[in-house]
């Protein structure tokens, strides 16, 4: 521990003020015992007060010593020293900063009023139209990223551009101390009457207002209309959510221009006058309020650009340092993005650390211009993203701008596994450009990206069945969530084309398609048939799957407990119905004459005295009784009229109603098979011994409903097992 430092000092004080002085002797006493590696609570506190002291530089002797212990430990803060030789400073070979701050103004300012009764819609623009503070650099950047496309294209169309031939690039700085956020652009700049134009005027777009004159001119044909972010014209008074004083210097890049300087408080007026060391193209200060001064701090403002405005075609710099390194994808042709490439965009966009799976990158012009990267994780979904309330993973944009982080409008909730951007010209946007306008041009949207992912999913299926099996296994419950979700029955289909079951003709693990399935059926069948079970092995023994095997007809195995909804929800494909082997036993026709039976041990009356008895016996339960020629190795089974949608009703509704409730609504059948020797010898003790018989029907009664899914508590069953047992072991 740090032994207790005597502090010795002298106070020097003046008229003009006091200022406390640490010995030269107590500093080096200080620096030596913290030398010994002592970090306790003492040292905290005195180092504390030494750097409280030590502002300004008031005493050479500390500022030596703050280096020294800097030194000294090391050891305990060398991730953040690790962080700060990342950065790069002013003697770095990568630090590179136009913002010099030495604009001044010159001559009188003039004071103007904005047009268009702005009092009011400046306060609407700073308090009501955006949903985040933060999205004002957003808004900034895409205006100096503007600005530079225009001095692109004037530089290059009739060569009017002084320095024609700098760098185009956007700066930002940051500065704490005096609660401060510069922008800065090499662009186009702005003359006096532009800036009153453009800045003195609310809702009146330079951007728009300059494709609209090349549009007249027919220079739009020279230049990527896209590249013009800009509007409406509010994004520069989003400013005025988080500062209380915005200036802006700016020089027009046309021969001969002068600086000016405009400020304003935001509150229905500006000033305006000259300035001169303007440099040209525009720089922007925000004095923010104090609420808001977290906007000064540089990795606060980092990840806001990273999240809107990472690619923004011109590069990026925040206090010297490029932000904005990782190449928007999506705009390049597909065949020359490599797979390091996308590796490298997948990690930063979906902030994951495995590889995509799979790659889908397309560009379309019709019906809409899209331009789209989106990926399938290599890795399994984890617990977050298998919940309905997980956010879809692809951010919208456009013309390289981020709108949404979640594009939920147009990405449905069931590809949340995706991860990517999609980015159209076209996605009409309100004032704000953060909500998407024009439903029906959403739902176009919205449509062409969900076919070209389940089109190329398909494609994966065929092509790459291995690695597309792999992917089934994970990812299925997604696909089979947009079945259920999705209304239209041309989409769910295509969604059922790529999902895949076991099958009674093939063996156990191996899956087919609904597609497979079809090209395999016989002739004569009309319907797809399937069978729900916990697992290959019951499924196989079920006796509602004996009718179907014996006519060899295929069955898809249905193992996951949402796998019945999913098909209840499908009803259909390629207009095929979807049928449960159980409702197929149901209508199937078994006209049961019991003259021709091989009836055993019973004859034709007691069978009937047996059937007349079943039902008296099992009266409140079974709906009704009959014999069936359907079974061979089961002695009964329960039918219902929809047995899926019966089981569902069982899982959701059984627990809030009476027994007697539940069976009014089921209606069970119950269908014994005559010849089998256990309904046979229940003929026989019927009358021996109508106690054990009772028990034995109430048994097989409730194995059927167990067998077919609709009872939910099996411990009232186990119950009556245990004293049917009880009471057939009398006699022994």
């Amino acid at each position: 521990m740090l032994s207790t430092v005597a502090v010795t000092g002298r106070r020097a004080l003046s008229q003009s003020g006091r200022r406390t002085f640490y010995s030269t002797n107590s500093l080096r006493n200080l620096r030596n015992s913290v030398a010994l590696g002592s970090r306790g609570p003492a040292s905290v506190r005195l180092l504390s007060s030494a750097k409280r002291l030590s502002h300004g530089s008031c005493y050479p002797a500390l500022s030596s010593w703050q280096k020294s212990f800097s030194s000294s430990s090391a050891h305990a803060n060398a991730p953040e020293e690790s962080e700060q030789q990342d950065k790069p400073t002013p003697e770095s070979s990568d630090y590179h900063n136009i913002i010099k701050n030495e604009e001044k103004a010159t001559g009188n300012a003039e004071k103007r009023e904005f047009q268009a009764e702005t009092k009011m819609l400046l306060d609407i623009v700073a308090k009501s139209l955006y949903s985040e503070s933060e999205i004002f650099i957003r808004e900034l950047i895409s205006n100096a990223s503007d600005a530079l496309e225009k001095f692109r294209y004037l530089s290059m169309s009739d060569g009017s551009m002084e320095n024609s031939d700098r760098a185009l690039e956007i700066h930002l700085a940051t500065d704490k101390h005096n609660r401060t956020l510069t922008f800065q652009d090499t662009g186009v700049g702005m003359t006096k009457e532009e800036l009153i134009d453009n800045l003195g005027t609310i809702a009146k777009s330079g951007s728009k207002a300059f494709l609209e004159q090349l549009q007249q001119s027919k220079g739009a044909n020279t230049m990527d209309s896209g590249s013009i972010i800009g509007q409406f014209g509010v994004g520069f008074y989003s400013a005025f959510m988080v500062a209380n004083n915005v200036e802006v210097f700016t020089k027009s890049s046309k021969p001969g221009s002068i600086g000016y300087k405009w400020a304003s408080d935001g509150t229905g007026e500006y000033l305006l006058q000259e300035a001169d060391l303007v440099q040209p193209g525009t720089k922007i200060v925000l004095h923010l309020k104090t609420d808001d001064r977290h906007f000064s701090d540089e990795e606060t403002v980092l990840s806001v650009v990273k999240k809107y405005s990472n690619f923004v075609g011109n590069p990026i710099f925040l206090n010297g340092r490029q932000i904005n390194t990782v190449q928007a994808l999506w705009l390049m042709d597909p065949k020359k993005v490599t797979p390091e490439m996308h590796d490298e965009f997948y990690h930063f966009i979906g902030g994951a650390y495995d590889r995509p799976r799979f790659v889908l990158h397309f560009n379309t012009d019709v019906p809409l211009s899209l331009r789209c990267v989106l990926y399938v994780p290599e890795g399994k979904p984890g617990l977050f993203e298998m919940s309905k309330d997980a956010k879809v993973g692809v951010s919208l944009y456009c013309r390289k701008i981020m709108i949404k982080n979640k594009a939920d409008n147009i990405f449905p909730n069931w590809l949340r596994f995706m991860k990517g951007v999609v980015d159209s010209e076209d996605i009409p946007l309100n004032l704000s450009r953060e909500i998407l306008q024009d439903g029906s041009l959403i739902r176009k949207l919205r449509t062409v990206v969900i076919n070209k992912i389940v089109r190329f999913l398909y494609e994966k299926s065929q092509k790459e069945p291995e690695s597309y099996a792999k992917f089934h296994s994970e990812y299925s419950i997604f696909l089979k969530e947009g079945i259920i979700v999705e209304p239209e029955q041309v989409l769910k289909e295509e969604i059922a084309k790529l999902i895949k079951f076991e099958s009674s003709a093939k063996p156990a693990q191996e899956l087919v398609s609904l597609p497979e399935y079809i090209n395999r059926m016989q002739p004569a069948q009309k319907d797809i048939y399937y069978l729900a079970a916990p697992s290959r092995e019951l499924a196989e023994r079920s006796p509602y799957f004996e009718a179907l095997k014996e006519k060899n007809v295929e069955v898809l195995f249905c193992f996951q407990p949402y796998d019945e909804m999913v098909i209840l929800q499908l009803r259909q494909f390629d207009r095929k119905p979807l049928t449960s082997v159980e409702k197929e036993m149901r209508q199937m026709k078994d006209d049961v004459n019991l003259d021709s039976l091989p009836l055993g041990t019973l004859d034709k009356s007691g069978a009937e005295s047996l059937l007349s008895w079943l039902t008296s016996t099992l009266k409140g339960r079974a709906h009704s009784v009959k014999f069936t020629q359907k079974l061979e190795n089961h002695a009964c089974l329960v039918s219902v009229e929809e047995m899926a949608a019966a089981r569902h009703f069982v899982k959701t509704q059984f627990a809030t109603m009476t027994p007697e409730a539940r069976y009014s609504i089921l209606q069970p059948r119950f269908e014994i098979n005559v010849k089998h020797p256990l309904i046979q010898k229940l003929g026989k003790i019927k009358d021996s011994d109508p106690e054990l018989a009772r028990m034995v029907a109430d048994q097989l009664f409730s194995n059927a409903m167990v067998t077919a899914g609709l009872e939910d508590d099996p411990r009232l069953i186990v119950n009556n097992l245990t004293q049917l047992l009880t009471k057939a072991l009398e006699k022994h």
